[in-house]
């Protein structure tokens, strides 16, 4: 399987942290929370946190106090098809590749719910064809992207398919919760919405860089389902995570690494490149201890997060789309993503 084309898309509104807080301060809910959240919310979002600004489908800002389930999902069905829409044209023209030549679309989300699913709204909107097959993923959190190249995979190696259209959309703000858990408060503050697409295929490119899957493996920790996962709270999504989890995903991913290299037989040594999920600035020291990485491994990771926040599960092509427009040298680059489950993801790519 081949990458042949990335594209990314986020809303247009893009919100520095410190102009967050200064809405928050001012909304009616601030003055519901107690001191402690206070503080916490004034860390998170004037601290150096590794995050500088996020793009929110929110216009204005205030809209993100709308905390109602149907205010929420109606932002969601909005917003979710279009960015994922937008996305897929500029993979499709980064891969040369017209709609009608996709034999299959692929779209993870967790953020919100339709039925028909976003497979149905985005093909329409892209002029997909309509014997094409459709596959909606829910439920698998930030790590999705893996999950969904996986399955992709399957498709191609089997032949079923010549050309894949892979997408992950999360409207993160369509799912925001405010109370005085910190979990919840600090999701608030790290999570932004966006979309990424990628036209994978069984043959690459000509005359184009390229980058082949070469490899991949998947972890489930269920024992640590509850550090990190969405539950339900009149009618809303309520997002759960424990101070446990940078430490946790750290120590699944060097696992993760240390397995899959004996499997494939590769060494340590042999990797070149990084696209990692970042999740926040603890997640990426947590990354950086048990991987071994230096601040230029890690990268383009951190630029991601630095300007779009944690975009969930399209956080992997937003960091692969830079590394592939930088100087990361050719050889095998190493793909991670975790999420609910607790689950965690990781895949070998050879770049040429």
């Amino acid at each position: 399987m081949f990458f042949i084309g990335l594209g990314t898309a986020a809303p247009r509104q893009r919100y520095e942290q410190r102009e967050c807080w200064e809405a928050l301060r001012h909304s009616p809910p601030f003055a519901q929370l107690a001191p402690r959240s206070h503080a916490i919310l004034r860390k998170v979002l004037c601290g150096d946190n590794g995050i500088g600004s996020r793009h929110l489908a929110l216009e204005p800002l205030l809209e993100v106090f709308e905390l109602t389930p149907d205010a929420l999902q109606a932002r969601f069905a909005r917003h979710a098809p279009a960015l994922a829409v937008e996305a897929a044209q500029l993979a499709l023209r980064d891969a040369n590749s017209t709609a009608a030549e996709m034999d299959a679309i692929l779209i993870s989300t967790c953020t919100g719910y339709l039925c028909p699913g976003l497979t149905s709204y985005v093909s329409e909107q892209l002029g997909l064809r309509q014997d094409i097959l459709t596959l909606d993923l829910v439920g698998q959190g930030c790590g999705a992207a893996l999950p969904n190249f996986r399955a992709a995979e399957s498709m191609l190696t089997a032949g079923r398919a010549k050309k894949v259209l892979s997408i992950c959309v999360e409207v993160c703000s369509a799912a925001f919760f405010i109370d005085d858990d910190p979990g919840v408060l600090i999701s608030a503050c790290l999570f932004g919405d966006g979309a990424g697409a990628a036209v994978l295929a069984s043959a690459p490119l000509p005359a184009r860089r390229r980058v082949e899957w070469k490899h991949a493996a998947s972890r489930l920790v269920t024992a640590e389902r509850e550090m990190l996962r969405f539950r339900h709270q009149n009618g809303m999504l309520r997002n759960v995570l424990l101070p446990q989890v940078p430490q946790v995903a750290g120590e699944a991913a060097g696992k993760l690494l240390t397995e899959t290299l004996i499997e494939a037989g590769v060494k340590r040594e042999e990797i070149t490149g990084w696209i990692l999920h970042t999740g926040g600035r603890d997640v990426i020291l947590a990354l950086r201890k048990h991987l071994n990485l230096s601040a230029e491994d890690i990268r383009h990771s951190a630029a991601v997060l630095r300007e779009f926040g944690n975009v969930s599960s399209p956080t992997v092509y937003f960091v692969l789309e830079r590394a592939l427009r930088d100087t990361v040298p050719a050889g095998l680059w190493w793909m991670s993503t975790f999420g609910a489950g607790f689950s965690c993801h990781g895949a070998l790519l050879a770049v040429n």
